[in-house]
């Protein structure tokens, strides 16, 4: 009866830390920007959200994809883009286990690629949150 009740409780525990392992894992995408933005600017903003809530819209609904919008020219703004050391508008796709940041600048990609080759753009993004997910 006693390795019925350990292996039970074994058992148990074993599945808690595996869900708490799973729903430790995310990855988040932050757009910044400022009040003014340039055409480039807002495509990125536009194409990312597209991505984000399109082509992971399941994984936004579970919480294993996240988007933040952040404007630095605000208080609150301004504190997170020092922690990043943004300064203007910028993408960063971050890997997230167990509470430990990976962080991925995408900006030049996003200036690169969102109005010339927007194909491309979503292409990289997409691969990029994949890549993190894994």
């Amino acid at each position: 009866m006693k390795r019925i009740f350990l292996l039970s409780f074994l058992c148990l525990f074993a599945a808690v830390g595996w869900v708490s392992a799973q729903t430790n894992k995310y990855v988040e995408v932050m757009y910044f920007h400022g009040k003014q933005r340039c055409l480039t600017c807002r495509a990125i903003e536009k194409y990312t959200k597209e991505v984000v809530y399109n082509d992971f819209a399941k994984l936004v609904k579970s919480g294993k994809v996240r988007y933040k919008e952040i404007d630095i020219s605000t208080p609150e703004g301004e504190k997170i883009a020092d922690k990043y050391h943004v300064t203007w508008s910028s993408l960063y796709v971050n890997g997230w286990t167990n509470g430990k940041e990976t962080r991925n600048d995408l900006t030049r990609m996003g200036f690169k690629y969102a109005r010339s080759n927007t194909k491309q753009f979503k292409s990289e993004l997409k691969g990029k949150i994949n890549q993190l997910l894994k």
